[in-house]
């Protein structure tokens, strides 16, 4: 029942100067950090983070397309592919523009728990008391896109056991996990 999941607090998170209010939101919810360090991503990792997945690709593309048309405007894209290749680079861009927190954090459902913790990945939409609708810039894919960007968004957090497990594999070698000691909130749920 114990998960453990890859956190990036990312370069904005950084600059704003909130490492330390978004890791007491953490903390203060009984997620156990096992690992954390400040790290300057270089292209191979920010590319084997942001693989460009088909699939991935095709959902993001059918959501544009349909707001998109929504908005009477036409997508710039040829296909989900030429739109899943842009939107890497930009990701791949942001991640290595300055120094990331990497973290690993451990506890049960760890992985649920901390996507609603961080709120929705375009900040204008993210609700009053997630760290993105808290934190965030006033940032939105219309902003973004306009800019030729990545959404300036504070925080990653991995959505999968399956996505956790590579990531932090990324991110850290299997001596840099200290996942054996106890914190409080393991003698309460004990």
């Amino acid at each position: 029942m114990t998960e453990k999941t890859l956190v990036l607090i990312k370069p904005d998170g950084v600059k704003k100067g909130i490492i330390g209010k978004i890791l007491t939101r953490f903390e203060d919810t009984g997620l156990k950090i096992i690992a954390m360090k400040m790290i300057q991503a270089d292209k191979k990792l920010a590319q084997n983070h942001y693989q460009l997945d088909e699939e991935w690709a095709k959902k993001l593309y059918e959501r544009a397309k349909k707001t998109y048309e929504e908005q009477k405007k036409k997508l710039e894209y040829k296909d989900h592919m030429h739109m899943g290749k842009t939107i890497q680079e930009r990701n791949m861009t942001f991640l290595t523009e300055g120094p990331v927190i990497a973290l690993v954090l451990e506890a049960p459902h760890a992985i649920e728990l901390i996507r609603k913790m961080i709120g929705h990945t375009e900040p204008r939409q993210a609700l009053p008391g997630t760290i993105r609708g808290d934190f965030a810039s006033t940032e939105s894919y219309s902003i973004s896109d306009s800019k030729s960007r990545s959404i300036r968004n504070l925080i990653h957090a991995s959505d999968s056991v399956e996505n956790a497990s590579r990531e932090i594999s990324l991110w850290f070698s299997p001596k840099e996990l200290y996942p054996n000691y106890k914190i409080l909130h393991d003698f309460l749920i004990e």
